[in-house]
């Protein structure tokens, strides 16, 4: 979607919207237009749309009205933000190509008017490489939105948006593409070409570098796979000499359950286990792209959990990095085999003060929240804190939930350090409390178990049915919030 700022429209642009307060009367428009915007019971409510026509100099036009909800409301960004979708949900596929979008008379800030774009823009987002005989009225048409009018600053302020939005359709790409098409190095190839010439350090440890450091976890999870595995992170320094801040992602690029096997119905759906390893690549990009002032890195494990001859076995004892050895009960628990390797690297590597693990963990977690929060698991009140906090500022919702030395007898095992899951309950948390021990004393962390959001079988605010993007503007408010100021 390209976005412009200019006085003016495209010459051929006959799709004209307007922005609207909630209670508030539009103005500038011809009688018939407000008269039938009243009798269509046009409030101006978040995400509402009116649509009229009208005849200007013997051309017809289309003209959209779309809700920003109450001037002062405690939802405003996430109003402005639905404001935008709304029109790119009704238009994308409308025939038009080009909209000529004002953003004036509303009271709108320059960050406010950027909330609309961002909204727009999230929303507009298709991955439709795939889909050869789309029926014409399916494909995706509106191309361009010319800003006609806008607070000043506004075009300023949308680079940094934009690259908000650039992180998020990065996450969902990953996310989007099936298993065939995304594993474990073309992950790697797809963020070398996302990162090339920002100035971040990318690293990459093979399947030899992790055997010579002990890995023994995270590559028992890949062995039944004939696609390697790989560690990849993405150093950002943008703020002196402090200690960075490290987010750690999961990134199994399809999940059978191994040995485990998972039931087949459904099992496609597997090819977002990484959503975590996505978040963390598209919190990078944005934070990257944006010249954030901050110290960040990013670490994605990323393996394939396969069942051949070579998988590792239930009952099998693997050694960490971190020396600790682990019995593996059940297969289909791989995603804590592959973090905790990854983030005692990540510790030893780069000596973090505050560690953040994103992954699509646990189903637990969809049975206690559903699809309205990930949730959040911390050893350290404060951390917590700024990342329920910097969930609710970027609509990427987060709940805490509990963790304790009284959930650790749940995961003891008989033969060795750690078994990889506990009994049915409390599933999600004996999987953070598994993560917990891997965590270096003094280092404050917290686990986000992502599963229920990072897909979805219906459209949101922002998003299409699919990929959401979940994750990654949580990572950039965090950054924003807590070493930006």
């Amino acid at each position: 979607m390209q976005i412009t700022f200019g006085a003016s429209a495209p010459e051929d642009c006959q799709l004209i919207a307007h922005v609207v307060n909630q209670g508030e009367t539009p103005v500038g428009l011809e009688g018939a237009l407000a008269e039938g915007a009243v009798v269509a019971r046009f409030k101006g409510k978040p995400g509402q749309v009116f649509e009229g026509f009208v005849t200007r100099d013997d051309v017809t036009y289309r003209i959209a009205l779309a809700g920003l909800g109450e001037a002062d409301s405690d939802d405003r960004t996430a109003n402005l933000e639905k404001a935008g979708a709304a029109l790119a949900a009704k238009y994308l596929r409308s025939g038009e190509k080009a909209m000529a979008l004002s953003l004036a008379g509303a009271g709108l800030s320059a960050d406010d008017a950027t909330s609309v774009l961002l909204g727009l823009r999230l929303r507009s987002w298709r991955h439709d490489v795939y889909r050869t005989k789309l029926a014409e009225d399916k494909k995706a048409t509106l191309e361009h939105v010319a800003v006609t009018a806008s607070p000043d600053g506004t075009s300023t302020a949308w680079v940094e948006k934009a690259a908000i939005a650039e992180g998020s359709e990065f996450t969902r790409m990953l996310v989007t593409e099936p298993a065939n098409k995304v594993y474990p190095v073309s992950f790697v190839e797809k963020c070398v070409a996302a990162f090339q010439g920002t100035g971040a350090e990318l690293t990459v440890l093979d399947e030899d570098v992790m055997k010579q450091l002990g890995m023994g976890a995270l590559l028992g999870v890949g062995q039944g796979s004939r696609q390697p595995s790989r560690l990849l992170a993405i150093r950002w320094n943008g703020g002196g000499d402090e200690s960075p801040t490290v987010f750690v992602g999961k990134g199994v690029t399809f999940d059978t359950g191994g040995i485990s096997i998972k039931p087949a119905a459904g099992m496609e759906d597997m090819k977002w286990d990484m959503g975590g390893a996505a978040a963390v690549a598209g919190g990078m990009l944005t934070l990257v792209k944006r010249q954030a002032k901050a110290n960040v890195v990013g670490v994605v494990g990323l393996v394939e959990n396969m069942p051949d001859g070579n998988a590792q076995r239930p009952g099998d004892v693997v050694t960490s990095m971190s020396g600790q050895t682990i019995e593996v009960i059940n297969t289909d628990a791989e995603g804590r085999l592959v973090l905790c390797d990854a983030l005692h690297w990540a510790q030893e590597k780069f000596a973090p003060k505050r560690i953040v693990d994103f992954a699509t963990l646990t189903g637990a977690i969809i049975i206690s929240l559903g699809h309205e929060h990930g949730g959040l698991f911390a050893n350290d009140d404060d951390l917590a804190d700024d990342l329920l906090k910097a969930g609710k500022d970027s609509g990427d919702k987060m709940w805490r939930m509990p963790i304790g030395p009284a959930y650790d007898k749940l995961i003891d095992s008989p033969i060795a350090d750690i078994k990889n899951v506990g009994p049915r309950g409390a599933g999600s948390i004996t999987a953070a409390q598994f993560l917990n021990r891997f965590i270096k004393k003094g280092t404050a962390w917290a686990h986000c178990d992502i599963a229920g959001m990072v897909w979805a079988d219906k459209p949101g605010a922002t998003w299409d049915k699919g990929a959401t993007g979940f994750g990654a503007r949580l990572i950039d408010r965090f950054v924003a919030n807590t070493l930006e100021g």
